[in-house]
């Protein structure tokens, strides 16, 4: 059998000359054109750092290539061989990726969010009595042996994806469909697969220890209880009951707020299950929220009123404060891992006219979070993990921290005080 696409290399000054004016067209500047690179050899090139959002580029090769912090969001892959190619950090949100290769690729830290990576149809040719036969054949996406880690797939389909052995450690996973995938092998510890679509997975050997499992449907797949220790499951009935009882008291709070305290009552949240009410919180005025050591993973603060909040110990694995007001907020030991504070107020909180109340994040697990464009002003990240966060566009000035290097390549540079 032999394939009927024939693969064309291209010089290293077209390519650039092609990609310079997709840039243009990418970025609305008169001149530019989209570019268009079907089937075309691509392995070892470096276009790291690059924008290729919304180009066409099915059926290319991209065996070792380097595409390190590569912009291919919106891009059509359709067919594209990534063996072994470097990611990490690349851009695939809503990429079209049907039917890639991406056996032994690093896509740690990408972000795949709502990308297709299912089964794709593939046209092929065959010799059969000295007669030529063009057939269309269906090939899975294929990810076996390929790294995740701390990658961003909430939203994405990998159905029936061939995944043997892949590295999905500390992964947000929410929402993803791995229906009828081959997971054999891999590791999913530490990842949030918050309603996650397991129907069908062979789950053989996959590793899910303090993995989150909320919502998850696993149909008759089974996941083994010794592989999945510390793993986070579904909320109890008695936390479901009492969530009624939770939203009261945060409705009170409101009202003892807003009235200075001379109506309703402040609420102490301490211990709390708050999953089974994720949504309530959103937009409400909490401030001074007691919520110490409460199970918040996956719940929505987006936009709400949480200044001086303490939130020390809490699980927070997940959680939504985008555009939250968190100023004087304390995280202090919490688990933040890929929560999301993009655009919120995490400066100082004014107490007086000559002190303030900084955001404590003292020991805090901040792997993966997002703090892109958040104000950060003087908070204080002592001893805090901050691997893989990032802080893109993040006001910084004042921020206090235990280790000033910022080692991981994501981590935008946070100014010291």
């Amino acid at each position: 059998m032999s394939s009927f696409v024939s693969y064309v290399k291209i010089d290293p000054d077209t390519l650039e000359n092609v990609i310079l004016l997709h840039e243009r067209y990418v970025s609305g500047i008169p001149g530019g054109k989209r570019a268009v690179l079907r089937n075309v050899d691509l392995s070892r090139v470096d276009l790291s750092g690059r924008n290729l959002a919304e180009a066409d580029l099915t059926g290319c090769i991209f065996e070792l290539a380097r595409l390190i912090k590569t912009n291919c969001e919106r891009a059509n892959l359709f067919g594209c061989d990534f063996r072994k190619a470097d990611l990490r950090g690349a851009r695939l949100t809503k990429a079209d990726m049907r039917g890639a290769n991406l056996r032994g690729a690093d896509l740690s830290y990408c972000d795949l969010t709502q990308s297709d990576c299912r089964e794709g149809e593939h046209t092929q040719a065959e010799m059969k009595g000295g007669k030529m036969t063009i057939k269309q054949r269906t090939r899975h996406g294929d990810a076996e042996g390929a790294t995740f880690i701390g990658a961003t797939l909430d939203g994405s389909q990998f159905n029936g994806i061939h995944a043997k052995g892949a590295d999905f450690q500390d992964c947000s996973m929410k929402g993803i469909v791995l229906s009828g995938a081959i997971l054999k092998d891999c590791n999913l510890a530490g990842a949030n697969l918050q309603g996650a679509n397991l129907i069908g997975a062979k789950l053989e050997g996959a590793k899910f220890e303090d993995a989150i499992l909320t919502g998850v449907e696993l149909g008759y797949s089974k996941i083994d209880p010794a592989q999945a220790i510390g793993a986070l499951g579904d909320p109890t009935d008695g936390a479901k009951i009492r969530a009624v009882t939770l939203e009261n008291m945060a409705s009170e709070h409101e009202a003892w707020w807003e009235s200075n305290g001379t109506a309703g009552q402040h609420a102490t949240f301490d211990g709390e299950d708050l999953r089974p009410m994720s949504a309530m919180f959103k937009g409400m005025r909490l401030t001074a929220l007691s919520a110490v050591n409460c199970n918040g993973v996956g719940v929505t603060f987006m936009a709400t009123q949480l200044q001086g909040a303490n939130f020390s110990n809490a699980d927070l694995r997940g959680a939504c404060f985008s555009g939250a007001d968190l100023r004087g907020a304390s995280f202090s030991h919490a688990r933040l891992k890929n929560a999301d504070f993009r655009n919120a107020n995490l400066g100082p909180l004014r107490i007086s006219a000559r002190k303030t109340k900084p955001t404590d994040f003292t020991g805090a697990d901040v792997r993966y979070a997002n703090f892109d464009q958040a104000d950060i002003r003087d908070a204080l990240f002592y001893d805090a993990n901050l691997h893989g966060t990032s802080f893109k566009g993040a006001l910084s000035a004042g921020v206090k921290r235990s280790d000033p290097s910022l080692p991981h390549p994501r981590l935008t540079k946070v100014n010291a005080a």
